[in-house]
């Protein structure tokens, strides 16, 4: 029997850090796959987009802060396999900013310490990348 294959999603996610080295996390809402758990924000890569240049986008529109493409670096990635598709996450850390992050799409958003980050439920594919943002912080 032949496997079928699933397509890639790339999005791209960020570890937005405060100046206390705090995490923010965004809880996704009802409505939406996944809803209530908590997750780096970000989104899917657009046609024609970097992800960095996806980052710079969706943080001004879902958390309505500004930052440049140069204030985001690569940290690491994750790969999951879902039950309709297989997404490829890049994790991208971004210590400077312009303006206090909110919510603006109504999801709760929380400053975390990278310690307590397995205290919050978080999806399959985000899961793997919290040892990585607790050895650095």
């Amino acid at each position: 029997m032949t496997e079928v294959k699933k397509p890639i999603l790339l999005v791209a996610a960020c570890a937005l850090v405060d100046t206390d080295n705090r995490i923010l996390l965004a809880q996704r809402p009802e409505g939406k796959s996944l809803a209530g758990l908590w997750e780096f924000p970000g989104g899917k890569v657009e046609a024609g987009e970097t992800p960095e240049e996806t980052l710079v986008r969706e943080l001004e529109e879902e958390l309505g802060i500004k930052t440049k493409v140069a204030c985001l670096a690569p940290l690491t990635f994750a790969s999951h396999t879902y039950e309709t598709f297989h997404l490829l996450m890049p994790l991208y850390i971004c210590r400077r900013y312009e303006g206090i992050p909110h919510g603006r799409e109504g999801q709760a958003v929380k400053w975390v310490k990278a310690k307590a980050l397995r205290e919050y439920p978080m999806p399959p594919a985000d899961e793997p990348l919290i040892p990585v943002l607790q050895d650095l912080l």
